[in-house]
């Protein structure tokens, strides 16, 4: 019999009391406490968006400079523009990953721009990629359909979900939508749970992105991780503050650490769910000006995302 993963209405009537009180419980009451000796066990993979390493020359290259930084894997861009390019997936993916295994490091997780199983190359590239033992990618975006509404559109895309599903299945993969800050499906992150909550956690996911729900949900993040929590296959990790330029508020990309993410809270959060699934640390601020010479962009992104990857163990070590 199918497991049914929607929560129970005592589950749902806590979460809306939680939120009805502006989150004035305790988070041990919203997430269940490991014991002492089960948050020692407890490890998480840090892997580097391989996003941030494209300037170098090639595989070899960027999976070096991934080893000497620190990592202990690559979340590799299999997209258009990406490191491997989907239409040259069963060449290049394979060399990728014998580069960065060869640095020493895994290739837990890629990310991808599937979003149907019907598109050119998705059977392709989640083939390739369950022959050379990766686990999880990252999904393409969805948007609403204004013709047509939010409601109407969650219900159509929950269908190109379950098509999905069935190849994830075929190829023993989980598909992991970002929650991602703006107007495109799970900026709302309730979206997500709303669209997943019928299936299977085995075969479709979120990487659970807390840069982006915390621009969205400020101080009610916890309650949609909550619902959340059967379903985050992987995590990614970056900070930011808001600030205004020319009477307008933006989003400023910073160091981790130095932004309006509350990661001390995060952080307890996921040591009490036990969430040990890969992260993905994201350096989405400028670290070099791309006027630089090679030699000089390879040593400015090296500082900076060392010195995150130091802050990002910090903060995992608790």
């Amino acid at each position: 019999m199918k497991k049914n993963h929607q929560p129970s209405r005592r589950q749902f009537l806590k979460t809306s009391t939680a939120a009805a009180v502006g989150l004035s419980l305790p988070f041990g009451q919203l997430f269940p406490a490991k014991s002492g000796d089960d948050r020692k066990k407890m490890h998480q993979d840090v892997c580097v968006f391989s996003k941030h390493l494209q300037f170098l020359p090639d595989y070899t290259a960027m999976a070096e400079v991934a080893a000497e930084i620190g990592f202990d894997g690559v979340d590799l861009t299999v997209r258009p523009g990406g490191h491997v390019l989907p239409e040259n997936v069963e060449n290049d993916l394979p060399r990728a990953i014998t580069a960065v295994e060869s640095a020493g490091l895994k290739v837990p997780m890629m990310v991808t721009k599937i979003s149907g199983a019907d598109e050119p190359y998705a059977e392709l590239t989640l083939k390739t990629a369950h022959e050379l033992g990766i686990k999880s990618y990252r999904m393409g975006y969805f948007r609403y359909d204004n013709k047509i509404g939010v409601e109407k559109s969650l219900e159509r895309i929950k269908t190109e979900i379950a098509g999905l599903i069935e190849l994830n299945k075929k190829y023993q993969i989980n598909g992991a939508y970002q929650n991602h800050s703006g107007d495109r499906v799970g900026g709302p992150v309730w979206d997500l749970w709303w669209l997943m909550k019928s299936f299977d956690p085995q075969w479709i996911g979120c990487q659970y992105d807390i840069r982006h729900a915390t621009v969205e949900g400020a101080y009610s993040w916890p309650l949609a991780m909550e619902l959340l929590l059967p379903y985050i296959k992987t995590t990614a990790i970056k900070d930011f503050y808001w600030i205004k330029t020319n009477g307008s508020w933006k989003i400023q990309n910073c160091p981790l650490g130095e932004g309006m993410v509350d990661f001390k809270r995060y952080f307890q959060y996921c040591r009490q769910a036990g969430i040990s699934e890969p992260v993905s640390l994201h350096v989405e601020y400028d670290c070099y000006d791309e006027s630089d010479s090679l030699p000089i962009k390879r040593l400015k992104a090296m500082k900076a995302i060392k010195k995150d990857l130091t802050t990002l163990r910090g903060m995992l070590d608790g």
